[in-house]
């Protein structure tokens, strides 16, 4: 999914729990159908906590890496 352009990113570096989803929240309420939602995350919590934001709003979570301690979660916005 490397080759996947974000439209947002959300930088949630260094912040912890729920920052980094409630980042991604706000960031949402901004986007459009077929945007993608960039998150870069250090909270370790925030794997479970994108995967099951995605399931409850019918979003799709098109990839989650994580490298150098760093989570980043690309998100296609399809629930607007």
């Amino acid at each position: 999914m490397s080759d996947v352009q974000p439209t947002i990113t959300v930088d949630a570096r260094g912040v912890a729990c729920p920052g980094p989803l409630t980042s991604l929240i706000k960031a949402y309420r901004k986007a459009k159908n077929g945007d993608i939602i960039e998150v870069l995350a250090t909270d370790a919590g925030f794997k479970a906590d994108v995967e099951a934001w995605v399931k409850r709003t019918g979003n799709e979570l098109l990839s989650i890496t994580e490298e150098g301690g760093v989570i980043r979660a690309l998100i296609k916005v399809t629930a607007r």
